[in-house]
């Protein structure tokens, strides 16, 4: 199936990421007590971009910067030392076209955008089954990482939404049905559904939950007590999502009642075999492997097929939304830039290299006078 993974913006799509100039990210900026906060209170905040009307000061962008390695590292990813300054003057281009593009926003712009994540927030709620309280349970975590605080957020993700809508109209973007029917019938093998199951599992870790180190034999054995025990209680019919919520060690799950709904190849393989060998409603035996002790229920078996056209209309009529907005990004960027005489005060920052590799153009001084 057709997956959106097309950037708006080239490093870290920092709309997703960051807030723009004198928004969230700059508040986050004070929100946390470093170093440089006390740099700034000595020597002041330098301006490291320019345009009409604006500027991006060096406590934004590192404001942004924190926010941006923050998600990486969640990922488990980090910045080479070698690309750092290329990193961060990716992070800068991507705040300045932030910036470019949600002044060209109107009020009904705005006022749409704020409508369209109030929907997408709601609907995240509703597919994965989560209540208030559950949903800030899972986000506190990270806003505390990125130092936002809950109204931060949730402007960024509106302006997300708004310069969206913002791209759409300064490109005129428009995806006909035709041209979703035609992406469809052209690219079979992105619409075939693989045999897939939807279970639920219960996992008794056999790692320290904080350090990753394997426990010893004797907290081994407690765990398989505790999952035989486990095992006993779900095959004499107690609500197997219940004990999920309550035993499960697996943080990605727990919460859902222990579902996944996966293909083969996906899973370790001790744990994929016996999904797959289980028949409807079936709960396995204790099945062991590196995480440590699963108990697995089968809900239910999906045969391989095509996925239909109308189930995927959208997420393909979308892609090729994006796919539109990628290739005129740039051009676009490049007009705004110029329209606004877009500056990069910063020496360091004007000759850095950017991620997308080669130097960073720097705008012309006949440019920036016009």
């Amino acid at each position: 199936m057709i997956k959106r993974t097309l950037k708006l913006f080239s490093a870290a799509l920092i709309l997703g990421a960051i807030g723009g100039p004198g928004g969230p990210a700059a508040s986050a900026a004070e929100t946390n007590t470093r170093p440089a906060d006390k740099i700034k209170e000595l020597f002041g905040d330098a301006v490291v971009a320019r345009g009409k009307g604006w500027e991006i000061k060096r406590s934004e962008l590192d404001a942004a910067l924190i926010s941006v390695k923050a998600m990486a590292a969640g990922r488990g990813q980090t910045i080479p030392p070698e690309r750092i300054n290329g990193f961060e003057r990716q992070v800068l281009d991507d705040l300045i076209a932030l910036q470019l593009l949600l002044g060209k926003a109107t009020e009904a712009d705005k006022a749409q955008g704020k409508e369209q994540f109030a929907k997408s927030f709601q609907k995240f709620k509703t597919e994965g089954k989560l209540t208030d309280a559950e949903f800030e349970e899972k986000l506190n975590p990270q806003l505390r990482v990125q130092g936002l605080t809950r109204e931060q957020w949730e402007q960024k993700r509106t302006d997300q939404a708004t310069v969206s809508l913002v791209l759409e109209r300064e490109m005129k973007i428009s995806i006909s049905d035709d041209d979703v029917k035609k992406f469809y019938d052209e690219n079979p093998p992105k619409f075939e559904q693989p045999e897939m199951v939807r279970a639920s599992h219960i996992l008794l870790s056999t790692r320290d939950q904080s350090t990753g180190v394997e426990l010893g034999p004797d907290k081994k054995e407690a765990k398989h007590k505790l999952a035989e025990e486990l095992l006993k209680r779900a095959r004499a019919g107690e609500d197997f999502a219940k004990l999920a919520k309550d035993y499960s060690e697996d943080p990605g799950s727990k919460d859902k009642g222990g579902e996944y709904k996966f293909p083969r190849g996906q899973m370790v393989p001790e744990f994929e075999s016996a999904a797959f060998s289980l028949g409807t409603n079936q709960v396995s035996d204790i099945v062991t492997t590196q995480f440590g002790y699963h108990i697995i229920k089968l809900s239910e078996k999906f045969p391989a097929q095509k996925v239909e056209l109308t189930k995927v209309a959208d997420e393909v009529k979308e892609g090729l939304k994006q796919q539109e907005i990628q290739k005129q990004l740039p051009d676009l960027i490049a007009k705004l830039k110029k329209e606004a005489n877009v500056e990069i005060v910063d020496e360091k920052l004007k000759a850095a290299e950017t991620d997308l590799g080669g130097p960073a153009k720097p705008v012309a001084p006949a440019e920036k006078n016009k």
